[in-house]
């Protein structure tokens, strides 16, 4: 059975950190890409960042808006991906989603909320 699960989520003061971790089980996590995704409330899903199976840095790709302020990693001996979020803004605040991919095959995890307010 295919298992994501997010954890790290919370409320955050602006300027604050975060790390969200997202647990694999039920396949080779190796094999797969890894991505984290948000939504925030009335807004469509957009992918935040991307690392490829290595993590070789020529892997790893971000949002625009998130660039020099969050950091993906995975572990794959631990089966886990990691997004490392600092400097958080208000315009931050979504919902994020774990996704592992290879070709036509896609897990999704079950989201986990993150609020930056004051």
């Amino acid at each position: 059975q295919v298992q994501l699960v997010e954890s790290g989520g919370g409320l955050v003061q602006p300027g604050g950190s975060l790390r969200l971790s997202c647990a694999a089980s039920g396949f080779t996590f190796n094999q797969y890409v890894m991505r984290w995704y948000r939504q925030a409330p009335g807004k469509e899903r957009e992918l935040v960042a991307s690392i490829g199976l290595s993590a070789h840095v020529a892997s790893i790709n971000y949002l625009d808006s998130v660039k020099g302020r969050f950091t993906i990693s995975r572990d794959n001996t631990n089966n886990t991906v990691y997004l490392q979020m600092d400097s958080l803004k208000p315009e931050d605040t979504a919902k994020y989603y774990c996704r592992a991919f290879k070709g036509l095959e896609s897990y999704w995890g079950q989201g986990i909320q993150v609020t930056v307010s004051s």
